[in-house]
């Protein structure tokens, strides 16, 4: 267990550093978020009852999408480079490899969260710390699993990385759709509403929505971490049989 430990020490170290050394380009990744924030959020107000309580849980839920979901990217570049082959062949923990990239992503993901929440309270957002603190932990667990499967998708693209993208542009897109993070679903048609149904991040969307609402006791939250724990579960299986059986 030690040496689990200290494996995946080396390895979210060797993963930190450069973000580190790049800390202007983690404030672009934002761009988006923070064009959404400020521009779309303001177009909800009033459209949606509290609008920065509605809208800034799906920002967050959106950010979890692209991050976790696009850290495949960094294993793919170094998969066809030829440098995770020499990372393969150290001891390493194979398990402990995907737990030091997963929590890499994660710091980066709960930084950039906390900044969008600070930038949200003067702008209306009510800060509710209990639901707050739940729902980035629900986040987090959400993240693990989607920062996972991207691993697992990375590694059976190489060495052309086509498959990784299209299949994470092509499965990204329509969940964060149909999830109704940026619009509500209640409008849409019933088709487009039972789509969602089937949507596992629909209900992590809502689980948020009541968290950061202070809504402690809302049945939607119990789903919610039902769906998070799921896809943790499987991109965390999924993630280290993949890494066991190596590149």
């Amino acid at each position: 267990m030690t040496t689990f430990f200290r494996d995946t020490a080396t390895v979210f170290s060797r993963e930190f550093r450069p973000v580190l050394r790049d800390s202007v380009g983690l404030l672009f990744e934002m761009g988006q978020p923070l064009l959404f924030l400020f521009l779309f959020g303001s177009l909800l107000d009033g459209a949606v009852g509290s609008s920065w309580q509605w809208f800034v849980p799906g920002i967050l839920v959106m950010m979890c999408l692209t991050g976790p979901m696009s850290s495949g990217y960094t294993l793919l570049v170094e998969l066809i480079g030829g440098s995770l082959e020499r990372l393969m062949v150290t001891p390493l923990n194979r398990t402990a490899m995907l737990v030091g990239r997963t929590m890499k992503t994660m710091i980066v993901l709960l930084a950039q969260a906390v900044l969008i929440i600070v930038l949200a309270v003067p702008l209306g957002f009510e800060l509710y710390p209990a639901g707050v603190l739940a729902g980035l932990a629900q986040l987090v667990v959400f993240g693990v699993g989607l920062g996972s499967l991207s691993f697992v998708l990375a590694i059976k693209s190489a060495p052309g990385g086509t498959l990784f993208y299209v299949v994470s542009q092509s499965v990204m897109f329509p969940l964060l759709l149909l999830s109704g993070v940026l619009l509500p679903m209640e409008t849409a048609p019933a088709w487009l509403r039972t789509a969602g149904y089937a949507n596992p991040v629909t209900y992590i969307v809502e689980a948020q929505r009541a968290l950061f609402s202070g809504n402690l006791t809302s049945p939607s939250i119990l789903y919610g971490t039902v769906a998070a724990c799921a896809i943790a579960a499987i991109g965390l299986y999924l993630g280290n049989r993949a890494m066991r059986r190596g590149v």
